[in-house]
Protein backbone atom coordinates (compact mmCIF):
# COMPACT_ATOMS: atom_id res chain seq x y z
CA UNK A 1 0.00 0.00 0.00
CA UNK A 2 0.81 3.62 -0.40
CA UNK A 3 1.36 5.91 2.23
CA UNK A 4 1.74 9.80 2.31
CA UNK A 5 1.62 12.30 4.66
CA UNK A 6 -1.99 13.78 5.09
CA UNK A 7 -2.33 16.96 4.13
CA UNK A 8 -4.27 20.08 5.87
CA UNK A 9 -7.69 20.09 4.25
CA UNK A 10 -8.38 23.61 4.23
CA UNK A 11 -6.52 26.71 2.92
CA UNK A 12 -7.98 30.10 4.32
CA UNK A 13 -6.71 33.14 2.30
CA UNK A 14 -8.16 36.55 3.76
CA UNK A 15 -7.58 39.57 1.51
CA UNK A 16 -7.65 42.83 2.78
CA UNK A 17 -8.40 46.38 0.58
CA UNK A 18 -7.83 50.00 0.97
CA UNK A 19 -11.11 52.30 2.24
CA UNK A 20 -12.43 53.72 -0.62
CA UNK A 21 -12.85 57.43 -0.34
CA UNK A 22 -16.74 57.64 -2.14
CA UNK A 23 -18.37 57.57 1.08
CA UNK A 24 -18.83 56.88 4.73
CA UNK A 25 -19.99 53.09 4.48
CA UNK A 26 -17.56 51.91 2.47
CA UNK A 27 -14.59 53.49 4.10
CA UNK A 28 -16.18 51.64 7.06
CA UNK A 29 -16.35 48.37 5.26
CA UNK A 30 -13.40 45.77 4.88
CA UNK A 31 -14.12 43.65 1.63
CA UNK A 32 -12.68 39.86 2.86
CA UNK A 33 -13.14 36.39 1.29
CA UNK A 34 -12.46 33.09 2.31
CA UNK A 35 -11.40 30.21 -0.47
CA UNK A 36 -12.20 26.95 1.30
CA UNK A 37 -9.73 24.81 -0.66
CA UNK A 38 -11.26 20.95 -0.56
CA UNK A 39 -8.77 18.52 0.53
CA UNK A 40 -7.55 16.60 -2.25
CA UNK A 41 -6.22 13.29 -2.12
CA UNK A 42 -2.29 13.54 -2.78
CA UNK A 43 -1.77 12.09 -6.31
CA UNK A 44 0.77 9.04 -4.78
CA UNK A 45 -2.56 7.82 -2.95
CA UNK A 46 -4.96 7.32 -5.66
CA UNK A 47 -4.84 4.17 -7.17
CA UNK A 48 -6.63 2.31 -9.79
CA UNK A 49 -6.63 -1.64 -10.12
CA UNK A 50 -8.30 -3.33 -12.93
CA UNK A 51 -9.92 -6.75 -13.45
CA UNK A 52 -8.11 -8.02 -15.99
CA UNK A 53 -5.28 -10.92 -16.78
CA UNK A 54 -4.35 -14.33 -15.03
CA UNK A 55 -6.91 -16.00 -12.53
CA UNK A 56 -5.78 -17.32 -9.55
CA UNK A 57 -4.50 -20.92 -9.32
CA UNK A 58 -6.60 -22.17 -5.84
CA UNK A 59 -9.51 -23.61 -5.09
CA UNK A 60 -11.20 -20.80 -2.64
CA UNK A 61 -14.88 -20.70 -0.94
CA UNK A 62 -18.01 -21.17 -3.42
CA UNK A 63 -15.52 -22.56 -5.77
CA UNK A 64 -15.40 -19.36 -7.75
CA UNK A 65 -12.40 -17.76 -10.14
CA UNK A 66 -10.54 -14.81 -8.90
CA UNK A 67 -7.86 -12.12 -9.33
CA UNK A 68 -6.29 -10.68 -6.33
CA UNK A 69 -5.22 -7.06 -6.46
CA UNK A 70 -2.30 -4.90 -4.81
CA UNK A 71 -4.19 -3.78 -0.95
CA UNK A 72 -3.51 -5.90 1.48
CA UNK A 73 -2.65 -6.29 5.17
CA UNK A 74 -2.35 -9.72 6.46
CA UNK A 75 -4.26 -11.53 6.37
CA UNK A 76 -6.90 -9.77 4.41
CA UNK A 77 -6.74 -8.67 0.64
CA UNK A 78 -8.57 -7.52 -1.19
CA UNK A 79 -9.92 -9.06 -5.01
CA UNK A 80 -12.44 -9.70 -7.36
CA UNK A 81 -14.36 -12.84 -7.46
CA UNK A 82 -17.11 -14.82 -9.31
CA UNK A 83 -18.91 -17.77 -9.21
CA UNK A 84 -20.86 -17.43 -12.53
CA UNK A 85 -18.68 -16.44 -15.88
CA UNK A 86 -17.50 -12.83 -16.38
CA UNK A 87 -19.56 -11.69 -13.42
CA UNK A 88 -17.50 -10.55 -10.64
CA UNK A 89 -17.36 -9.29 -7.44
CA UNK A 90 -15.25 -7.07 -5.53
CA UNK A 91 -14.49 -8.40 -2.40
CA UNK A 92 -12.31 -8.45 1.11
CA UNK A 93 -10.58 -12.15 1.70
CA UNK A 94 -9.06 -13.73 5.13
CA UNK A 95 -6.71 -16.18 5.23
CA UNK A 96 -2.59 -16.60 4.99
CA UNK A 97 -2.71 -20.32 3.48
CA UNK A 98 -3.39 -20.41 -0.25
CA UNK A 99 -5.90 -23.69 -0.23
CA UNK A 100 -9.74 -24.16 -0.82
CA UNK A 101 -9.88 -24.50 3.24
CA UNK A 102 -8.41 -20.69 4.17
CA UNK A 103 -9.78 -18.55 1.62
CA UNK A 104 -12.82 -16.64 3.28
CA UNK A 105 -14.68 -13.83 1.50
CA UNK A 106 -15.59 -11.50 4.33
CA UNK A 107 -17.13 -8.31 2.99
CA UNK A 108 -18.92 -7.48 -0.64
CA UNK A 109 -19.06 -4.10 -2.45
CA UNK A 110 -21.19 -4.94 -4.92
CA UNK A 111 -23.56 -8.08 -3.99
CA UNK A 112 -26.03 -8.52 -6.69
CA UNK A 113 -24.52 -6.06 -9.22
CA UNK A 114 -21.62 -7.55 -10.73
CA UNK A 115 -19.25 -6.26 -12.91
CA UNK A 116 -17.29 -7.54 -15.90
CA UNK A 117 -13.53 -8.50 -16.95
CA UNK A 118 -11.70 -5.08 -17.35
CA UNK A 119 -13.54 -3.19 -14.45
CA UNK A 120 -11.44 -0.89 -12.57
CA UNK A 121 -11.66 -0.36 -8.65
CA UNK A 122 -9.89 3.16 -8.12
CA UNK A 123 -9.77 5.84 -5.90
CA UNK A 124 -9.51 9.09 -7.51
CA UNK A 125 -8.40 12.83 -6.29
CA UNK A 126 -11.57 14.10 -5.07
CA UNK A 127 -12.13 11.06 -2.80
CA UNK A 128 -14.47 8.57 -4.43
CA UNK A 129 -14.07 5.53 -4.23
CA UNK A 130 -15.59 4.05 -7.18
CA UNK A 131 -16.34 0.32 -9.19
CA UNK A 132 -17.09 0.98 -12.86
CA UNK A 133 -17.42 -1.54 -15.47
CA UNK A 134 -15.13 -1.01 -18.31
CA UNK A 135 -17.67 0.99 -20.12
CA UNK A 136 -17.66 3.32 -17.26
CA UNK A 137 -21.26 2.27 -15.45
CA UNK A 138 -20.74 2.63 -11.67
CA UNK A 139 -21.56 -0.61 -9.91
CA UNK A 140 -20.53 0.54 -6.60
CA UNK A 141 -19.21 3.72 -4.65
CA UNK A 142 -18.60 5.36 -1.33
CA UNK A 143 -20.19 8.55 -2.32
CA UNK A 144 -17.28 10.44 -0.49
CA UNK A 145 -16.24 12.83 -3.63
CA UNK A 146 -14.97 16.59 -2.38
CA UNK A 147 -15.86 15.18 1.59
CA UNK A 148 -11.98 15.67 2.85
CA UNK A 149 -11.16 12.54 1.80
CA UNK A 150 -7.04 11.96 1.79
CA UNK A 151 -6.00 8.89 1.96
CA UNK A 152 -7.10 5.08 1.95
CA UNK A 153 -6.25 1.99 4.14
CA UNK A 154 -6.88 -1.58 4.95
CA UNK A 155 -6.55 -1.70 8.37
CA UNK A 156 -5.26 -5.24 10.24
CA UNK A 157 -8.76 -5.93 11.72
CA UNK A 158 -10.25 -6.08 7.92
CA UNK A 159 -11.63 -2.63 7.87
CA UNK A 160 -11.07 -0.60 4.86
CA UNK A 161 -11.28 3.33 5.76
CA UNK A 162 -11.12 6.22 4.12
CA UNK A 163 -9.64 9.14 6.43
CA UNK A 164 -9.50 12.97 6.61
CA UNK A 165 -6.88 14.77 7.50
CA UNK A 166 -6.84 14.53 10.61
CA UNK A 167 -7.17 10.76 10.78
CA UNK A 168 -10.66 10.33 10.97
CA UNK A 169 -13.45 8.15 9.21
CA UNK A 170 -14.83 9.65 6.81
CA UNK A 171 -16.11 6.05 5.59
CA UNK A 172 -15.32 2.52 7.07
CA UNK A 173 -16.46 -1.18 5.06
CA UNK A 174 -17.29 -1.58 8.81
CA UNK A 175 -20.34 0.52 8.08
CA UNK A 176 -21.83 -1.52 5.62
CA UNK A 177 -21.42 -5.50 6.05
CA UNK A 178 -23.14 -8.09 4.32
CA UNK A 179 -23.30 -11.53 5.74
CA UNK A 180 -20.38 -11.02 7.83
CA UNK A 181 -19.57 -9.49 10.84
CA UNK A 182 -15.34 -10.03 11.97
CA UNK A 183 -13.74 -8.93 15.41
CA UNK A 184 -14.23 -5.50 16.07
CA UNK A 185 -17.38 -4.82 14.02
CA UNK A 186 -20.83 -4.15 15.20
CA UNK A 187 -23.94 -3.76 14.35
CA UNK A 188 -25.67 0.01 15.32
CA UNK A 189 -28.87 1.58 16.07
CA UNK A 190 -27.66 4.30 13.64
CA UNK A 191 -26.87 3.15 10.07
CA UNK A 192 -26.57 -0.15 9.00
CA UNK A 193 -27.86 -2.43 11.27
CA UNK A 194 -28.02 -5.85 9.67
CA UNK A 195 -26.56 -8.90 8.03
CA UNK A 196 -28.31 -10.43 4.48
CA UNK A 197 -27.58 -13.73 4.08
CA UNK A 198 -26.23 -15.05 0.40
CA UNK A 199 -28.48 -16.81 -1.78
CA UNK A 200 -26.61 -19.69 -2.83
CA UNK A 201 -23.05 -21.28 -3.64
CA UNK A 202 -23.47 -19.64 -7.08
CA UNK A 203 -26.15 -17.11 -6.74
CA UNK A 204 -24.89 -13.78 -5.37
CA UNK A 205 -27.40 -12.27 -4.44
CA UNK A 206 -29.34 -11.56 -1.40
CA UNK A 207 -31.18 -14.41 0.30
CA UNK A 208 -33.87 -14.44 2.61
CA UNK A 209 -32.50 -14.67 5.96
CA UNK A 210 -31.34 -10.90 7.94
CA UNK A 211 -30.07 -10.15 11.19
CA UNK A 212 -31.83 -7.00 12.45
CA UNK A 213 -30.38 -4.97 14.91
CA UNK A 214 -33.58 -4.21 17.11
CA UNK A 215 -34.04 -1.61 20.29
CA UNK A 216 -34.37 -4.91 22.67
CA UNK A 217 -32.20 -7.41 20.68
CA UNK A 218 -31.12 -9.16 17.45
CA UNK A 219 -34.17 -10.41 15.22
CA UNK A 220 -33.34 -13.01 12.57
CA UNK A 221 -35.51 -12.72 9.91
CA UNK A 222 -36.73 -14.94 6.88
CA UNK A 223 -38.31 -13.66 3.80
CA UNK A 224 -40.46 -15.56 1.17
CA UNK A 225 -41.69 -14.21 -1.94
CA UNK A 226 -45.62 -15.44 -0.49
CA UNK A 227 -45.29 -13.83 2.85
CA UNK A 228 -45.93 -10.29 2.99
CA UNK A 229 -43.78 -9.29 5.52
CA UNK A 230 -40.45 -10.93 6.84
CA UNK A 231 -41.38 -13.80 9.95
CA UNK A 232 -39.44 -13.62 13.06
CA UNK A 233 -37.35 -16.92 14.00
CA UNK A 234 -35.21 -16.27 16.39
CA UNK A 235 -34.45 -13.46 19.06
CA UNK A 236 -31.67 -12.24 21.24
CA UNK A 237 -33.46 -13.23 24.83
CA UNK A 238 -31.19 -16.48 24.53
CA UNK A 239 -27.95 -14.65 24.50
CA UNK A 240 -28.84 -11.57 26.20
CA UNK A 241 -31.70 -9.46 27.54
CA UNK A 242 -32.10 -5.91 29.53
CA UNK A 243 -34.87 -3.45 31.12
CA UNK A 244 -35.01 0.08 30.03
CA UNK A 245 -33.65 1.53 27.10
CA UNK A 246 -32.90 0.69 23.87
CA UNK A 247 -29.97 -0.96 21.96
CA UNK A 248 -27.46 1.39 20.67
CA UNK A 249 -24.74 -1.31 19.12
CA UNK A 250 -23.81 -4.63 19.75
CA UNK A 251 -20.18 -6.14 18.85
CA UNK A 252 -18.06 -8.95 17.78
CA UNK A 253 -15.16 -9.43 20.04
CA UNK A 254 -12.62 -11.58 21.35
CA UNK A 255 -10.27 -11.41 24.07
CA UNK A 256 -6.74 -11.50 23.26
CA UNK A 257 -5.51 -13.50 26.52
CA UNK A 258 -8.57 -16.32 27.30
CA UNK A 259 -9.58 -16.24 23.66
CA UNK A 260 -13.14 -15.39 24.97
CA UNK A 261 -15.41 -14.87 21.69
CA UNK A 262 -18.27 -12.68 23.07
CA UNK A 263 -20.96 -10.35 21.48
CA UNK A 264 -20.48 -6.98 23.62
CA UNK A 265 -23.63 -5.12 23.77
CA UNK A 266 -24.79 -1.77 24.40
CA UNK A 267 -27.53 -0.09 25.95
CA UNK A 268 -26.67 3.28 27.42
CA UNK A 269 -23.69 5.29 30.04
CA UNK A 270 -24.76 2.42 33.28
CA UNK A 271 -26.52 -0.35 30.50
CA UNK A 272 -24.88 -3.25 28.85
CA UNK A 273 -22.68 -6.50 29.17
CA UNK A 274 -21.54 -9.09 26.98
CA UNK A 275 -22.67 -12.80 26.02
CA UNK A 276 -19.12 -15.25 25.75
CA UNK A 277 -20.22 -17.95 23.06
CA UNK A 278 -17.23 -19.82 22.56
CA UNK A 279 -13.64 -20.52 24.15
CA UNK A 280 -11.39 -21.57 21.53
CA UNK A 281 -8.47 -23.34 22.92
CA UNK A 282 -6.16 -20.92 20.37
CA UNK A 283 -5.84 -17.32 19.35
CA UNK A 284 -9.19 -16.22 18.48
CA UNK A 285 -8.63 -12.97 16.94
CA UNK A 286 -9.29 -13.74 13.57
CA UNK A 287 -12.85 -15.19 14.13
CA UNK A 288 -15.95 -13.82 12.21
CA UNK A 289 -19.84 -14.42 12.55
CA UNK A 290 -21.53 -15.28 9.30
CA UNK A 291 -25.43 -15.57 8.69
CA UNK A 292 -25.40 -18.84 5.93
CA UNK A 293 -27.37 -19.08 3.42
CA UNK A 294 -29.31 -21.86 5.86
CA UNK A 295 -30.46 -18.99 8.12
CA UNK A 296 -28.20 -20.57 11.14
CA UNK A 297 -25.43 -18.13 12.72
CA UNK A 298 -21.81 -19.83 13.09
CA UNK A 299 -18.69 -18.33 14.13
CA UNK A 300 -15.31 -19.83 12.57
CA UNK A 301 -12.00 -18.97 14.20
CA UNK A 302 -8.43 -19.40 12.21
CA UNK A 303 -6.10 -21.72 13.83
CA UNK A 304 -2.61 -21.71 12.67
CA UNK A 305 -0.85 -25.21 13.46
CA UNK A 306 2.96 -26.32 12.82
CA UNK A 307 2.48 -27.02 9.30
CA UNK A 308 -0.38 -25.04 7.91
CA UNK A 309 -4.25 -23.46 8.90
CA UNK A 310 -7.90 -24.29 9.26
CA UNK A 311 -10.75 -22.78 10.09
CA UNK A 312 -13.27 -24.19 12.71
CA UNK A 313 -16.29 -23.68 13.60
CA UNK A 314 -16.46 -22.12 17.13
CA UNK A 315 -20.43 -21.42 17.51
CA UNK A 316 -23.44 -22.80 16.40
CA UNK A 317 -26.63 -20.97 17.14
CA UNK A 318 -29.05 -23.80 15.84
CA UNK A 319 -27.17 -26.44 16.86
CA UNK A 320 -27.67 -30.27 17.97
CA UNK A 321 -25.87 -29.45 21.18
CA UNK A 322 -27.45 -26.34 21.62
CA UNK A 323 -30.84 -25.40 23.29
CA UNK A 324 -31.86 -24.34 19.95
CA UNK A 325 -32.84 -27.05 17.81
CA UNK A 326 -32.12 -26.96 14.18
CA UNK A 327 -36.32 -27.71 13.51
CA UNK A 328 -36.58 -24.28 14.27
CA UNK A 329 -34.51 -23.20 10.96
CA UNK A 330 -37.14 -22.46 8.25
CA UNK A 331 -36.11 -24.30 5.65
CA UNK A 332 -34.20 -27.32 7.92
CA UNK A 333 -36.72 -29.67 6.21
CA UNK A 334 -37.15 -28.13 2.53
CA UNK A 335 -40.43 -26.92 1.56
CA UNK A 336 -42.69 -29.17 3.86
CA UNK A 337 -41.10 -31.42 6.33
CA UNK A 338 -41.81 -32.63 9.87
CA UNK A 339 -38.79 -32.38 12.28
CA UNK A 340 -38.12 -33.91 15.28
CA UNK A 341 -34.46 -33.98 17.57
CA UNK A 342 -33.28 -32.05 14.48
CA UNK A 343 -34.20 -34.29 12.14
CA UNK A 344 -36.80 -34.23 9.45
CA UNK A 345 -38.70 -37.74 10.19
CA UNK A 346 -41.61 -37.27 8.24
CA UNK A 347 -43.85 -35.78 5.70
CA UNK A 348 -46.86 -34.85 6.79
CA UNK A 349 -49.09 -35.04 4.30
CA UNK A 350 -53.05 -35.67 4.04
CA UNK A 351 -53.30 -39.64 3.51
CA UNK A 352 -50.41 -40.36 6.34
CA UNK A 353 -47.34 -39.53 7.75
CA UNK A 354 -44.62 -40.91 4.92
CA UNK A 355 -40.91 -41.02 4.82
CA UNK A 356 -39.46 -37.01 4.13
CA UNK A 357 -37.21 -36.20 1.60
CA UNK A 358 -36.26 -33.26 -0.37
CA UNK A 359 -39.50 -33.96 -2.63
CA UNK A 360 -41.78 -33.51 0.30
CA UNK A 361 -44.37 -30.73 -0.42
CA UNK A 362 -47.46 -29.58 -0.02
CA UNK A 363 -50.48 -29.65 -2.84
CA UNK A 364 -50.76 -25.85 -3.93
CA UNK A 365 -53.99 -24.72 -4.05
CA UNK A 366 -54.80 -22.98 -7.04
CA UNK A 367 -58.36 -21.31 -6.15
CA UNK A 368 -59.64 -18.37 -3.95
CA UNK A 369 -62.95 -20.21 -3.40
CA UNK A 370 -63.09 -21.87 -0.12
CA UNK A 371 -65.45 -24.58 -2.10
CA UNK A 372 -62.20 -25.55 -3.73
CA UNK A 373 -59.93 -26.57 -1.09
CA UNK A 374 -60.02 -27.81 2.55
CA UNK A 375 -58.06 -28.52 5.11
CA UNK A 376 -56.29 -31.53 6.91
CA UNK A 377 -55.13 -31.63 10.65
CA UNK A 378 -51.83 -32.10 12.11
CA UNK A 379 -51.48 -32.78 15.85
CA UNK A 380 -48.71 -31.96 18.08
CA UNK A 381 -47.10 -29.56 15.78
CA UNK A 382 -45.34 -26.36 16.31
CA UNK A 383 -44.40 -23.61 12.91
CA UNK A 384 -40.81 -22.11 13.34
CA UNK A 385 -43.22 -18.51 13.41
CA UNK A 386 -45.07 -19.53 16.55
CA UNK A 387 -41.69 -20.04 19.18
CA UNK A 388 -40.99 -16.26 19.17
CA UNK A 389 -44.14 -14.43 17.78
CA UNK A 390 -47.09 -14.38 19.93
CA UNK A 391 -50.16 -14.74 17.67
CA UNK A 392 -53.86 -13.41 17.71
CA UNK A 393 -55.56 -14.15 21.03
CA UNK A 394 -59.19 -15.64 18.88
CA UNK A 395 -61.40 -18.46 18.69
CA UNK A 396 -59.81 -21.43 16.71
CA UNK A 397 -62.65 -20.66 14.09
CA UNK A 398 -61.69 -17.08 13.66
CA UNK A 399 -58.13 -18.19 12.83
CA UNK A 400 -59.38 -20.94 10.42
CA UNK A 401 -61.52 -17.75 9.00
CA UNK A 402 -58.94 -15.87 8.43
CA UNK A 403 -56.59 -18.08 6.33
CA UNK A 404 -59.50 -19.28 4.33
CA UNK A 405 -60.38 -15.59 3.29
CA UNK A 406 -56.50 -15.17 2.03
CA UNK A 407 -55.86 -16.32 -1.08
CA UNK A 408 -51.98 -16.64 0.19
CA UNK A 409 -52.77 -18.34 3.27
CA UNK A 410 -50.94 -21.96 2.91
CA UNK A 411 -52.31 -23.12 6.02
CA UNK A 412 -52.50 -22.16 10.37
CA UNK A 413 -51.33 -23.24 13.27
CA UNK A 414 -53.49 -23.11 16.99
CA UNK A 415 -52.75 -23.19 20.07
CA UNK A 416 -55.91 -24.62 22.06
CA UNK A 417 -54.37 -24.22 25.64
CA UNK A 418 -53.91 -20.18 24.97
CA UNK A 419 -56.14 -19.87 22.02
CA UNK A 420 -53.55 -18.30 19.93
CA UNK A 421 -53.63 -18.14 16.11
CA UNK A 422 -50.60 -17.82 13.28
CA UNK A 423 -51.40 -17.91 9.67
CA UNK A 424 -48.77 -19.29 7.23
CA UNK A 425 -47.78 -18.41 4.22
CA UNK A 426 -45.09 -20.97 4.21
CA UNK A 427 -45.16 -24.24 5.41
CA UNK A 428 -41.95 -25.54 5.69
CA UNK A 429 -40.24 -27.09 8.62
CA UNK A 430 -42.73 -27.88 11.15
CA UNK A 431 -41.64 -29.23 14.67
CA UNK A 432 -43.35 -32.09 16.29
CA UNK A 433 -44.40 -31.43 20.06
CA UNK A 434 -45.55 -33.20 22.75
CA UNK A 435 -48.75 -31.01 23.70
CA UNK A 436 -51.59 -32.64 21.25
CA UNK A 437 -53.42 -29.42 21.81
CA UNK A 438 -50.79 -27.56 19.42
CA UNK A 439 -52.33 -28.03 15.99
CA UNK A 440 -51.93 -26.86 12.31
CA UNK A 441 -54.35 -27.19 9.36
CA UNK A 442 -52.74 -27.70 6.21
CA UNK A 443 -54.62 -26.45 3.32
CA UNK A 444 -55.09 -28.65 0.39
CA UNK A 445 -57.18 -28.20 -3.18
CA UNK A 446 -60.32 -31.07 -2.95
CA UNK A 447 -59.41 -31.99 -6.38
Amino acid sequence: MVHSTIYPSTITIMASFPKPKTSLLTSLLFLSFTIIAHAVVPQNETFKFENSGELGPFIVEYGGNYRMIGIFNSPFQVGFYNTTPNAFTLALRVGLQRSEALFRWVWEANRGNPVGENATFSLGTDGNLVLADADGRIAWQTNTANKGVVAFRLLPNGNMVLLDAQGKFVWQSFDYPTDTLLVGQSLRAKGTSKLVSRLSEKQNVDGPYSLVLEPKGLALYYKSKNSPRPILYWFSTDWFSFGKGSLQNVTLTSDPESFEIAIDYFVDASTGGNRILGRPVNNSTITYLRLGIDGNIRFETYFMDVRDGVWQVTYTLFDRDSDVSECQLPERCGKFGLCEDNQCVACPLENGLFGWSNNCTAKPVTSCKASDFHYYKLEGVEHYMSTYTTGDRVSESTCANKCTKDCKCVGYFYHRDNSRCWVAYDLQTLTRVANASHVGYIKVPNK
